[in-house]
C-alpha cells in the first residue's frame, strides 16, 4: 500500500477504525473490482491532503468476510466514514477527487 493508506483486516478493524481518535475512511474493495482499482489513485491523492485530519484504510472484502455485512456493504467500492467509532456517512461507487473531498469535508 502506501504511507497514507493502511491495509486492515477483520481482526484489526476494531483497533484501527472503531478506536481511532481521528475520523476514518474505510475503502471496502476487492482485487478483481475495476472501479475499486480506478478509485485507488484518487484515494491516495486525497489521503496526502488529509494526513492530520482523517485516517484512510482499505479492507479487502474477499479476504475479510466478517466486517462488510456488519455495515451493510453490498457493492464495492464502498467508502464508509467513521467518526468516534460510529458510521457518519457512506458512499458507494467510483468518485472523482472533487466529489471525494466534498464527501469528506461534508462529514468531518
Amino acid at each position: 500500500m502506501s504511507s497514507h493508506i493502511h491495509v486492515i483486516s477483520d481482526a484489526s478493524f476494531e483497533k484501527e477504525v472503531i478506536e481511532s481518535h481521528l475520523p476514518v475512511i474505510v475503502d471496502f474493495w476487492a482485487q478483481w473490482c475495476g472501479p475499486c482499482k480506478a478509485l485507488a489513485p484518487v484515494l491516495e491523492d486525497v489521503a496526502t491532503q488529509y494526513t492530520e485530519k482523517v485516517k484512510f484504510v482499505k479492507l479487502d472484502v474477499d479476504h475479510n468476510p466478517s466486517t462488510p455485512p456488519k455495515f451493510g456493504v453490498r457493492g464495492i467500492p464502498t467508502l464508509i466514514l467513521f467518526k468516534a467509532g460510529q458510521v457518519a456517512a457512506t458512499q458507494v461507487g467510483l468518485l472523482s477527487k472533487a466529489d471525494l473531498m466534498k464527501f469528506i469535508d461534508g462529514h468531518i
